[in-house]
């Protein structure tokens, strides 16, 4: 014999078949709740929050080594101070991004192993977070976000003369306007290499904390 359904039964019943219509028509609003391959980080600067999706599963080397500077704190105090824009680039092609960590103090830890975009798939569109260096395998605590799309700082790009590009681990999710504000600022101070004249602000944005997000999977 069946047991006939209440009311309540039947709003719940109804709910929860709704939800889970969501999940299969709406994939993409559930997405990023569900992927444990993606950590999210934010930077608190002295011109405001910068939101920021790692992706972990990309680029676990990168991540990792960015996530152990998050969190001994090795980044707190320092600041974002360079600039890089159409105006000031003497690099070819030209690019436009600011860049900043430690602000001149000597990384805890060894340079990391460099990680392609060809490698991860992570273009460098605008907000994505990237690793600075010199010679590929050199990245170790300065990193760069993208301002407006940059394939210069891809794989096979001349930007390098070893044409590896640059290593994208990340993207900006929210807080770009702080970006620009940062990115817009003046570009005087004073450096010891020619290449970098007119890219360093001349009073850098403070970074003051940057904090792992609770609830985000990812591998540490």
């Amino acid at each position: 014999m069946k047991t006939p359904m209440t009311n309540r039964m039947r709003t719940s019943f109804h709910c929860t078949l709704y939800a889970l219509l969501m999940l299969v028509l709406l994939p993409g609003q559930y997405s990023h709740a569900q992927d444990a391959s993606t950590v999210e980080v934010m930077i608190q600067t002295a011109e405001g929050d910068i939101r920021v999706e790692l992706y972990a599963e990309k680029a676990p080397v990168t991540v990792a080594n960015f996530l152990r500077y998050v969190e001994g704190g090795y980044f707190d105090g320092g600041s974002f101070y360079r600039t890089v824009n159409s105006e000031n680039d003497t690099g070819t092609p030209a690019i436009e991004v600011i860049q900043g960590g430690m602000a001149g103090r000597e990384p805890p830890f060894p340079p990391i192993a460099h990680e392609s975009t060809r490698d991860t798939g992570i273009r460098h569109t605008d907000g994505t977070l990237s690793m600075a260096r010199a010679e590929a395998g050199t990245a170790s605590s300065e990193f760069f976000i993208s301002v407006g799309d940059q394939p210069g700082l891809d794989y096979g790009s001349s930007r390098n003369d070893d044409g590896l590009g640059f290593a994208a681990f990340g993207r900006v999710v929210e807080g770009m306007e702080v970006v620009r504000t940062i990115h817009g600022k003046p570009a005087d101070g004073s450096v010891d290499i020619p290449y970098l004249n007119g890219q360093m602000l001349t009073e850098p944005v403070t970074i003051e904390v940057i904090t792992r997000l609770p609830g985000h999977g990812g591998t540490q």
